[in-house]
């Protein structure tokens, strides 16, 4: 399932100009305990609280 969430995140991440690489990299930086299966499940299924986090990690 892990490659699943990765795309996911990748696709979120991309809506705001941002890779997943990038992304996963600030989240490690901005101490975000956050998994990957939960950053998944925001940026399919609650899109505003995916949005929020990449703002907090931008």
């Amino acid at each position: 399932f892990r490659s699943l969430w990765i795309q996911r995140i990748n696709a979120g991440a991309r809506l705001e100009g941002m890779s997943y690489s990038q992304f996963m990299g600030k989240v490690k930086k901005h101490n975000i305990e956050l998994n990957r299966k939960v950053l998944a499940d925001l940026a399919m299924n609650h899109p505003e609280a995916f949005k929020a986090v990449l703002n907090q990690v931008k």
